[in-house]
């Protein structure tokens, strides 16, 4: 009995202790596998870590950063690169957009040293059971080393090399540094890297103002960014959305209300382009070609800067004014009809626009130049003579007979048909148009100008680039009329002509005969007739009154007689002018060579400045990626102060200390001292460093041909600018032959503006389009809003300048007791001396002895008088 119990008992005891060898058994394996597994991850570090980069390094990686193009007060006008991208430091980046991105791919993030041991624990349980390592389990700092350093290989040698890169990152950055690189190194989609430029891209918004849903839909993008992306799909960019927010929801980062408001928000499916806060794609394709010269194809992925000399001021008004005036223009010239036109069934109207046929919504999807919109009429009005018409968005707009009224028919450059009288003369349902808003609140029938435009504006201090447009829309032309069109200027270029003349001898009271004349022209094989525009000769003319009635024979005979073309030509080319417009023949009088509107802005304002060459420069300055600056540009300024000579006869007094005894006492300084302004003459050392402008004329010749060209505004050609209500402007109109150029120039002491419209293929702009009707209109409104709140400023009349009484018929100083006499500037010493004569008659016209009135539009330029 003993021996069977003992027996029994031992069999137990055995039983009890087999459980707990298999346990020390399997714990025994447990951690000799860890241990194997700890041995190999430290053997696997050290035999990929020497072919690993160090972390450090990542700050010596260029990101491809876009060339970025800003107005001087700091409006981005453009963005050149493949890869959008804006920098951004982790302070600028809004608290829940670090959350929504935490969520969706690392909720660990602040807690761990690089890898995830659960991450690392799932991708090893794939790899043993599958055989791969399945995408999934990878840190934001190991996302951050894999796209800096390695490839997108699904392998075990990668996932290690990229946890061992995760733990060398961790050690050289803090987290928040890390976040910051991994937002803005990510690649969403649609050429957007970097979080910043991905809130431009898919929401048209700076990154700040992201709400909580956008914030989530960009987090969703990356896993599989060219897939999951709005634009793409957004029914898969919603589901990534949706799962955002979830782990938002489920870490604590947001509350069921915030989750549910999030979700509410419908998602937006559109591509936006760059911010451009100012439009001047002229100009930045100028500065394009500048970098691209300077840096060659590095220009656009450098991150480099460039700030220009555009004011946002005056660049808005100049967009304004060339598209305004071009679509006045277009209006005179006859409605060419609809872009197409459709038949619309009644059963096609009488359902929803989103399910009209898909040809109609995509016609109304093309690109509408100039800013105008796209819409087609679906109904006209006999009862209102109105039109309706819907956009692409499916909205109406009404047109109201004041709208479409101006569409006489287009025949051809010079004819129109008959003016309409309803709205159905015009309009028809199906059609295709264009339409744009009015003053008034309403919408008007438009079309693209065939015709183009070019403005440009100089600070005539230091010729910087104020404002410049060279078309009506870069889109569909990019050739820039405003430095690229070399065209006749017509009579624009007579205040050249007329600055020649006075620096060789004449006065502005010189009287020349106006009267016909024929040149025999070797050069043209031709004989050479000029005319003035009405066809009349008006006899013995001022020269005063023959710029403001822009008289032909009076500058041809000007040129010829008493100037010389070696002595003009020499005198022009100081503003500027280049071989093109300064042609050796007769027609030079007339502005019959060919210059751009910048060469005519840059030779104005040389007169508005007092009588300096200025260079034109549109590149104020050019920084580096990291902010250094690396060109500064150091035009050449006006300085009126700087020319003060010392005066030779002032006389200092000493104390008996040898000192020089103070001109103002200190108690009468505090009253002068801000009005008080040292030049040269008193002061030389402050202006040792200036650069200063060269002279180009004298500062009196400057003056005369200002106050001619004030009279050209006060009562000559350019007497609509009257309508600014302004006394210190200058200008000139200018026209050639057949009216394929308009023209109109002008200045004060602050700015000058050229305006140039024509064809691009040279043809007639129509009859009646001189420079006065056609050109003048867009300086005009350009000039009302660039100098509105500006106070008037002239050049002030400079030493050397004398204002005699003289008999208006002679140019003669008047005589004792004379009456009918005028006031007129001279340049001391060049006051004529005359001898009493008989008033000459004339015998040109009929109406002998009448001084006509001044031209009521510009006469022709010199371009076919051969």
């Amino acid at each position: 009995m003993q021996s069977r119990a003992k027996t029994h008992k031992n069999g137990r005891h055995k039983s009890r202790k087999r459980p707990f060898r298999w346990l020390i058994l399997v714990l025994g394996l447990g951690v000799s596998g860890l241990i194997a597994a700890v041995a190999g991850v430290i053997g696997a570090y050290f035999y990929v870590a020497p072919s690993l980069p160090a972390a450090e390094t990542i700050r010596d990686i260029p990101l491809q950063i876009p060339l970025r193009v800003f107005s001087r007060d700091g409006h981005l006008v453009a963005e050149f690169g493949e890869r959008r991208r804006i920098l951004v430091t982790y302070d600028e980046v809004p608290e829940h957009v670090v959350n929504a991105f935490i969520a969706a791919e690392d909720k660990r993030f602040w807690e761990h040293p690089g890898i995830d041991y659960r991450g690392l624990l799932r991708a090893l349980m794939q790899l043993v059971t599958t055989g791969e390592v399945e995408a999934g389990g990878s840190t934001l700092t190991q996302q951050l080393a894999r796209s800096y350093f390695l490839s997108l290989d699904r392998t075990i040698e990668r996932k290690f090399k990229e946890g061992a890169l995760a733990v060398r990152i961790e050690n050289e950055f803090t987290k928040e540094q890390i976040m910051a690189l991994f937002l803005n190194k990510m690649f969403f989609g649609q050429r957007a890297y970097g979080v910043s430029a991905a809130a431009q891209v898919y929401f048209n918004k700076p990154l700040a103002d992201l709400n909580l849903a956008e914030a989530a839909t960009l987090a969703g993008v990356l896993p599989a960014p060219s897939r999951y992306n709005p634009v793409r799909d957004v029914d898969e960019a919603a589901k990534r959305r949706s799962y955002v927010l979830g782990r938002m929801l489920d870490i604590g980062y947001i509350d069921r209300a915030q989750y549910d408001e999030a979700m509410a928000i419908p998602l937006e499916s559109r591509l936006y382009g760059t911010a451009v806060e100012l439009e001047a794609p002229y100009v930045a394709e100028m500065v394009r070609r500048e970098m691209l010269k300077r840096f060659g194809e590095s220009y656009s992925t450098d991150g480099y800067q460039v700030v220009t000399t555009l004011d946002s001021r005056l660049q808005q008004a100049a967009n304004y004014a060339v598209r305004n005036g071009l679509l006045e223009f277009t209006r005179r010239r006859g409605y060419r009809g609809p872009l197409t036109r459709f038949e619309l069934s009644p059963e096609i109207l009488a359902t929803p626009f989103a399910e009209w046929p898909l040809e109609l919504r995509q016609s109304l999807e093309q690109y509408a130049p100039g800013g105008l919109t796209v819409a087609m009429v679906v109904r006209t009005s006999e009862s209102d003579n109105s039109a309706v018409a819907v956009t692409r968005n499916g909205a109406e707009l009404t047109i109201p007979w004041a709208g479409s009224s101006w569409a006489k028919p287009f025949v051809d450059l010079e004819t129109t048909g008959p003016e309409p009288e309803t709205v159905a003369d015009v309009l028809a349902p199906g059609d295709v148009i264009l339409v744009m808003p009015t003053a008034a609140g309403t919408w008007a029938l438009a079309q693209v100008p065939q015709a183009q435009s070019a403005l440009v504006t100089l600070d005539p201090a230091d010729g910087s680039i104020s404002s410049l447009v060279g078309g009506f829309d870069f889109t569909t032309s990019k050739y820039n009329r405003a430095t690229q069109a070399f065209r006749q200027p017509g009579s624009a270029f007579k205040p050249f002509i007329y600055s020649a003349a006075l620096e060789h001898g004449n006065t502005v009271a010189t009287v020349i005969l106006d009267a016909p004349i024929v040149i025999s022209s070797s050069e043209l094989e031709a004989v050479w007739r000029p005319i003035n525009y009405s066809g009349r000769f008006y006899g013995p003319t001022r020269l005063r009154d023959a710029l403001v009635r822009s008289m032909n024979l009076v500058s041809v005979r000007l040129l010829l007689f008493e100037t010389g073309f070696g002595n003009a030509i020499n005198h022009i080319a100081k503003f500027g002018f280049g071989d093109a417009a300064l042609i050796r023949n007769g027609s030079l009088a007339l502005g019959g060579g060919n210059a751009s509107p910048l060469d005519m802005a840059q030779g104005y304002a040389v007169f508005a400045n007092g009588g300096h060459g200025v260079q034109p420069h549109v590149i104020d300055a050019i920084y580096g990626p990291d902010g250094e600056t690396l060109y500064r540009a150091e035009p050449l300024v006006v300085c009126a102060a700087c020319e003060a000579e010392p005066d030779p006869y002032r006389i200092i007094e000493y104390d008996e200390d040898g000192n020089p005894i103070d001109e103002f006492p200190l108690e009468q300084m505090a009253d002068v001292a801000l009005e008080f302004q040292p030049d040269a003459s008193l002061s030389p050392e402050l202006f040792e460093d200036v650069k200063m402008a060269p002279r180009a004329i004298t500062a009196q010749n400057a003056f005369l041909i200002q106050d001619l060209m004030r009279d050209v505004i006060r009562r000559g050609t350019g007497r609509r600018a009257l309508a600014l209500g302004r006394r210190d402007l200058s200008g000139k109109t200018g026209t050639s032959n057949d009216q394929r150029d308009a023209w109109f120039g002008g200045f004060n002491s602050d700015i000058a503006t050229v305006v140039w419209v024509g064809y691009d293929d040279s043809l007639p702009l129509g009859p009646g389009e001189e420079g006065s009707r056609t050109a003048l209109p867009i300086w005009i409104e350009y000039m009302r809003l660039a100098l509105r709140g500006v106070p008037e400023n002239q050049m002030p009349m400079p030493e050397g300048i004398v204002s005699v009484r003289i008999d208006p018929a002679t140019g003669c100083p008047a005589r004792a007791g004379q009456r009918n006499t005028i006031f007129e500037y001279f340049r001391e010493g060049h006051v004529p001396v005359c001898e009493d004569i008989e008033e000459l008659p004339d015998l040109f016209n009929d109406a002998s002895g009448t001084d006509p009135e001044p031209a009521e539009e510009e006469e022709e330029g010199p371009e076919d008088l051969f």
